[in-house]
Order: C-alpha cells, then sequence, then structure tokens
C-alpha cells in the first residue's frame, strides 16, 4: 500500500495478500503453528535468518494485517496486538522499566492504570509520581534522575481532562524520557500522539476500534526501537490477542472513520442538550467552550470524542435513579459501542479509588459517563428524561 495513500484508505485497502482462492474479504487464520518444508528453513526463521510466521504466540497473518492497519493509521513504524486493553498498557509499563527505574503519570489515569502504578509496579522496586495534567508548566518539578518514563491518557477516563501533548513531547525530549500515550478515547482519527513525539501508544481495541462490544483487544504501536523491546518482552510473557478477535477488529478499522464522525457529531448534540437540563449541573465535553481545555481540545484534537460526562445534583442517589429509568440506552462498564452506554465511574469502573483519589481526578458522586452511540439522538434523549 503507497504511504502516501490517506490514512482512511490504507486502513480500507492495506490487506494481507490474496491466498490461491482470490478472496476479496480477506481470510481468518486460525492456527496455533506454522510449518516448514525443511528443517533448515525451521532452523534459520527461529534463528532469525529467514523472515516466517512460527507460531501465534509471535505473530498471525490475521493480526499482522490488523497491526498493519493500526500503525498506517496512527502514523508509527510497529507494533503489537494483546488481548485486551489493559495487557497493552501493562505491556507499554513493564517492558519498558527495571527496578530502580522512576515513571511520571498524570493524575488523571483509568483506574485499572492507577492500580498498575499504585500496587503493581511498586513490588519490583518502581516508583512514581503524579502530576496535574492542566499544569504542564509544574511537571518538569517531577524528573528525577531515574525517571524513565511520562505516562498519560488524553482526553481522561471519565473525566475528560486533556494533556497538551506538545509541552509533553517537549518535556521528554528536554529530559530524555520515554514518551507513553493512551490514545483509547480520541482514537487516531481525531489525534495522533506520534506528531508529537510519543514513542509508543497504547488502545484498548475493545472500545472504539471494534465498535459494537464484540471482542476483547489491546495495540501498542510505536517507533521501532520501542517496539523491539515491547514484542520481545510480549512474545515472551504471552498476551497475544487471537486471531478471530484480530481479524473481528481489523475489518472494524475500516468504518472507524464514519463511525468516528457520527459518535462525534451525536456527542456534541447530546452535550449542548444535557446543559439545558435542570437536574444536571456541569456537562464535561472537549467540544463545548465551556470546558476548561476548550482551547487545548481545538488545537490537537479533530473532534471531541464519542464520551460525554456530566454531573447530576442529586449525587449517587440521582445516578441510580436516571441508570434504573433507561429502556433503551445500556447500563454497562463498557464504551465505544454502536448503542448508547451510561456508567457511575464512582460505584464501577473507578469505585476501588478513595474518595480523595476520585476526587483528585474530578470523580464525583454524581458523575455518570455516558458513551454516545450510532442512535438517533432523539431517541437518547427521551431515554434519559425518564430518570431525568
Amino acid at each position: 500500500m503507497p504511504k502516501d495513500f490517506q490514512p482512511q484508505t490504507r486502513a480500507i485497502r492495506g490487506q494481507m495478500d490474496q491466498t490461491d482462492y482470490r478472496e476479496h474479504s480477506t481470510p481468518l487464520f486460525l492456527t496455533s503453528s506454522f510449518t516448514f518444508d525443511s528443517a533448515e528453513e525451521m532452523a534459520e526463521t527461529f534463528a532469525g535468518q529467514r523472515e516466517g510466521i512460527i507460531y501465534s504466540r509471535y505473530s498471525n497473518p490475521s493480526v499482522d494485517e490488523l497491526i498493519g492497519k493500526a500503525c498506517a493509521l496512527e502514523g508509527t513504524e510497529a507494533g503489537f496486538a494483546t488481548a485486551s486493553g489493559m495487557a497493552a498498557v501493562f505491556a507499554s509499563l513493564a517492558a519498558l522499566v527495571e527496578a530502580g527505574d522512576h515513571i511520571i503519570a498524570t493524575r488523571a489515569l483509568f483506574g485499572s492504570t492507577h492500580q498498575l502504578l499504585t500496587n503493581v509496579l511498586p513490588k519490583w522496586g518502581i516508583t512514581f509520581t503524579y502530576v496535574d495534567p492542566e499544569k504542564p508548566e509544574s511537571w518538569a518539578a517531577a524528573v528525577q534522575p531515574n525517571t524513565k518514563l511520562f505516562v498519560t491518557e488524553t482526553p481522561s477516563n471519565p473525566g475528560l481532562k486533556l494533556v497538551d501533548l506538545a509541552a509533553a513531547g517537549a518535556l521528554c525530549k528536554a529530559h530524555d524520557l520515554l514518551f507513553v500515550v493512551d490514545n483509547c478515547f480520541a482514537t487516531p482519527i481525531l489525534q495522533r500522539p506520534a506528531d508529537f513525539g510519543a514513542d509508543l501508544i497504547t488502545h484498548s481495541a475493545t472500545k472504539w476500534m471494534d465498535g459494537q462490544g464484540r471482542v476483547l483487544g489491546g495495540l501498542l504501536l510505536g517507533r521501532q526501537d520501542i517496539m523491539d523491546k515491547v514484542t520481545t518482552f510480549c512474545r515472551h510473557t504471552g498476551p497475544a490477542m487471537s486471531p478471530f478477535n484480530a481479524w473481528v477488529i481489523s475489518k472494524s478499522l475500516e468504518t472507524l472513520h464514519v463511525r468516528m464522525a457520527a459518535h462525534c457529531a451525536s456527542a456534541l448534540t447530546m452535550a449542548k442538550w444535557l446543559g439545558e437540563q435542570g437536574a444536571i449541573t456541569q456537562v464535561h465535553y472537549p467540544f463545548l467552550e465551556s470546558h476548561a481545555q476548550y482551547g487545548l481540545a481545538r488545537r490537537q484534537m479533530t473532534a471531541g470524542g464519542g464520551i460525554v460526562t456530566f454531573e447530576l445534583a442529586g449525587g449517587i442517589a440521582a445516578a441510580k435513579r436516571l441508570l434504573n429509568g433507561l429502556q433503551v440506552c445500556t447500563r454497562s462498564s463498557n464504551l465505544g459501542d454502536t448503542r448508547t452506554i451510561l456508567t457511575h465511574p464512582a460505584t464501577t469502573t473507578h469505585s476501588k479509588l478513595s474518595v480523595e483519589e476520585r476526587a483528585s481526578v474530578g470523580i464525583s458522586d454524581g458523575l455518570v459517563r455516558m458513551s454516545v452511540g450510532l442512535e438517533a439522538v432523539v431517541d437518547i434523549q427521551e431515554d434519559l428524561l425518564r430518570g431525568l
């Protein structure tokens, strides 16, 4: 596929070579292993002297096609696909740090990522410092002689706080830090962290990339030299994505551009409408002018994304009443689906955080996260009115 083609064209046309059957849609390679014509060929392939596929824990044609499409969208050199988004996040950390290293992370992170930093990595002598995602001028003070990584997600889950990617890229370059970005909420359709100097990008492909709530998957995409380390780690620790899941997500990437355009348009409409409802005290959406980082959102994103969060005046009781009143929208912890989903982060996805930790990242008892689907907006509004 010519590299001067637009990313969406490469995501659609970047398929594996046809087999002798000349299929139009690429086949699914449900196999654990692969064969060789001779003992010599087998030995040379294992030794890295000959290109070839050895074992699906290492690579698989269906998985490789997905990685190629994702790299085309993100503008990266190489990638690895994992069984889940959190497997990708863990590998992005564990593959690049060792005992005695220090990590800087922006405070507004997904709950499980927070658990890795606070409960898992410290067991191996790895420390971290949280910094305020909205105050880039304070980040340099957190750099220590042993700092190895700067880790962030933007927009954050669920508070939709943004991180200035240009400022983060400049900081990492000045202090020789590896720059790791979770780009799950924006997808490469709305922003490409590699354009701002990111060395490694992670995705929960379970979300917008699949887009229909069918399969789990994660992606690590980045510079070739960084991905060499990540790939070695993943091949020997075993978080490989299944060929079936890769085939499903690969086909989904062909429609990611048009789906994200529709999600973003409906989410902006919903955000404005929610702001007019008396039971709601505040609406968070990057492309609302009321968002504290609206200017930054317009600079580094092409649209606001498919997630809207809002504050209910009545706290947990009001949130439960809203969710229990739903008849069309879904109550679930997932997001990025064709179907609109609502969840209450304080009692679900971020319930393991203390009250103080939740408050520090903007998760109040009345905060509701809505993943806006592809239904008619008027039907979503009518459904929410039952609980509002």
